[in-house]
């Protein structure tokens, strides 16, 4: 175990994530109860870092209560870069590069070791301020579920829930009134939560950046439900899908994309089919809200997994999940490698064997 170490920092970065509260609380508790360290918040993801004032002191009782909580209690921001910090000049905005001044304020607040909770973007900022010689250690974080070393990242698993929970309420819906519903989830790079959702959530059609699809083979598949006497349809797609060129009717889409793919997908659904559609857009609903009892878990573990590195000297590393154990990796390789979805994998496959359509020709 590591002798000098007396002061850590906490910093979230990137998009707001159900658990990172749990984490955070899992990495003060740990910290005061295992080792007597004082744990500082460093607000607003860097932020706290270039303005120093702004950070606060976190013991047991600043961590009370927040494991349900969404959300972070320290703020975050996905736009504070510290190697290229855009500020305004004489009018003008230009990147600055404060790392060095960030540095120097964690000497000034006597923060000896630093975690950084977040997805590939942030973390790979903390791999650039190891590189530097700060002793730093990374959680991941992101409800798209796409970084790719670990099996799963917290806010996953609730963002999951509320996407499920949608496609139930909306196939009663869609039933009752014979029509089709698209409902558009997150996912820019990886199409994890529209596939689990839609094979948990027994919808027809799921359509993610993966797998190319057509208009014309989606309309396909809900003019065949109705032949087959089904009346209504459930597709739910991925925010970053490829578009194709064309819509069902031979029309160019706008390039670069005008509006949501939801949308775009919906208006030519029925445009194509003549079927009442209704597009609902879940956005940042699936960050939001009390995060699932496995998130609240894994957040948990992920925290103190945290501290123990620190502890240990293993500083440049990521904590992650393998297999059921929680384990660790250097940072060149947690960040900069998406973890997306095989479409010749045992999941699409089944969605597949159950009659699920991706629009492709397969």
């Amino acid at each position: 175990m590591t002798s000098n170490i007396r002061t850590i920092g906490v910093s979230t970065g990137g998009g707001d994530c159900p658990g990172l509260n749990g984490v955070i609380r899992g990495i003060v508790r740990a910290a005061i109860n295992e080792f007597g360290w004082r744990v500082i918040g460093i607000t607003n993801g860097f932020d706290g870092l270039i303005w120093p004032e702004r950070c606060r002191d976190l013991d047991i009782e600043a961590v009370s209560g927040i494991l349900p909580r969404g959300g972070t209690i320290i703020g975050t921001t996905n736009r504070g870069n510290p190697f290229a910090y855009e500020v305004a000049e004489n009018g003008q905005k230009v990147c600055r590069d404060f790392s060095r001044q960030c540095i120097e304020n964690m000497k000034r607040l006597r923060m000896d070791a630093m975690v950084v909770i977040g997805g590939d973007g942030t973390l790979g900022i903390a791999n650039q301020f190891h590189k530097l010689g700060v002793k730093v250690v990374g959680v991941p974080k992101s409800i798209d579920n796409d970084l790719s070393a670990t099996d799963v990242t917290f806010g996953f698993d609730t963002a999951l829930h509320v996407a499920t929970d949608a496609l139930d309420r909306l196939h009663t819906t869609a039933e009752s009134h014979h029509r089709v519903m698209v409902l558009e989830v997150m996912g820019r790079d990886a199409g994890w939560i529209a596939l689990h959702a839609g094979i948990a959530g027994a919808v027809h059609v799921i359509l993610i950046p993966e797998i190319p699809f057509t208009l014309e083979n989606v309309c396909e598949a809900i003019r065949r439900r109705e032949i087959a006497g089904r009346q209504f349809s459930l597709v739910v797609v991925a925010e970053g899908v490829r578009m194709p060129e064309k819509d069902a009717l031979g029309e160019p889409f706008p390039v670069p994309r005008t509006q949501s793919a939801g949308v775009l997908i919906g208006n030519a659904i029925q445009a194509a089919t003549g079927k009442d559609v209704r597009v609902t857009i879940l956005g940042h609903v699936q960050r939001g809200g009390t995060p699932s009892p496995f998130d609240r878990l894994l957040a948990t573990r992920y925290g103190v997994a945290a501290v123990d590195l620190i502890a240990r000297g293993e500083f440049g590393r990521m904590v992650c999940l393998h297999g059921t154990k929680i384990e660790s990796v250097t940072f060149d390789d947690a960040v900069g490698s998406y973890n997306r979805v095989d479409p010749l994998g045992d999941k699409v496959h089944a969605a597949r064997a159950i009659g699920i359509t991706f629009g492709d020709q397969v």
